[in-house]
C-alpha cells in the first residue's frame, strides 16, 4: 500500500463540491465531521478528499493551515482503510469543527475512529441492499 496523496485525489471540482454539500450525508465523530457522496465520481477515480478548517474558529491562516495539513497527513496515513473497503466512488469532506486545539496523535486516532465508524454505516447499509435484493429474486 502506497501511503501517498496524489494530485488525482484531491477533491477540486465546484461541482463535486456543491453535491458534497447539496446531497451529501454525514458522520461524526468529534471534532471531526465527514461528508461524503458515492457516485460522483468518474470509473477510473476510487476516491477524492478534500479537508476544511473554519474561519470562524481559527482566524489566524497559520492556524487553519496547521491544522488542515494534520487532516491531510492522518488521512494519508490511514486512507487504507476507506479504499480496502469500498466498493464504488466516494467524494469525501473531511472538516475540523472545534477551536480546541488537538494533538497529531488525537487528531490521528479521531480519524481512524471516524473511518470506521463511515464503513460500518456503509456496509450495513449494503448489506441489507444486497440481502433486499437477494430475497426478491
Amino acid at each position: 500500500m502506497k501511503f501517498n496523496y496524489p494530485k488525482n485525489e484531491k477533491l477540486k471540482s465546484k461541482t463535486t463540491i456543491g453535491l458534497l454539500f447539496s446531497e451529501g450525508k454525514s458522520v461524526s465523530k468529534y471534532p471531526l465531521r465527514l461528508v461524503y457522496h458515492s457516485g460522483s465520481l468518474n470509473e477510473d477515480e476510487k476516491i477524492k478528499m478534500g479537508v476544511s478548517v473554519s474561519k470562524r474558529n481559527f482566524k489566524k491562516a497559520v492556524d487553519r493551515n496547521h491544522f488542515k495539513r494534520i487532516l491531510r497527513e492522518t488521512y494519508r496515513l490511514n486512507k487504507h482503510l476507506l479504499i480496502d473497503n469500498l466498493d464504488k466512488p466516494y467524494a469525501f469532506m473531511l472538516f475540523y469543527q472545534t477551536k480546541d486545539r488537538l494533538s497529531y496523535e488525537e487528531i490521528n486516532t479521531k480519524t481512524i475512529q471516524l473511518f470506521e465508524k463511515f464503513i460500518a454505516q456503509n456496509i450495513k447499509k449494503d448489506a441489507s441492499i444486497d440481502d433486499a435484493k437477494s430475497i426478491k429474486d
